[in-house]
């Protein structure tokens, strides 16, 4: 068994650029409707980007979390690739986080475990 995770947009081709980036992926192989990202390191799901005849409406019923150190700096790094802050960083439970939107709207949060989780280890 093997985890793909897809994520369903107008543009999969331009959106595929912002999660590469997003993600430090690179393009693997694809054909129409998906395009392919591939972890260069082996250690992660790939992630298939998915066109789709209609836009984002609602919220997302599932949603990437990326996991960082430094809550700011990679929001900056992201907004700085297209994204857009739909909640400015925030205590969750322990948890610093920020939401984030995809240039076509899907959402993915920015996290920081606290201190002392051991999933800290992993990042």
């Amino acid at each position: 068994m093997r985890l793909v995770m897809v994520l369903d947009c107008v543009d999969a081709d331009a959106l595929a650029d912002f999660w590469a980036v997003a993600l430090g992926y690179r393009r693997g192989p694809f054909g129409a409707p998906y395009v392919r990202l591939t972890d260069p390191g082996g250690r992660w799901p790939d992630l298939l980007v998915q066109q789709v005849p209609e836009s984002k409406s609602g919220k997302n019923r599932m949603h990437l979390d990326v996991q960082v150190l430094d809550v700011a700096a990679e929001v900056e790094r992201l907004v700085a690739a297209g994204a857009s802050v739909v909640e400015p960083a925030h205590d969750d439970d322990g948890f610093l986080t920020a939401v984030l939107a995809d240039p076509q709207g899907n959402e993915f949060c920015v996290i920081r475990p606290p201190d002392g989780d051991d999933r800290l280890a992993e990042i």
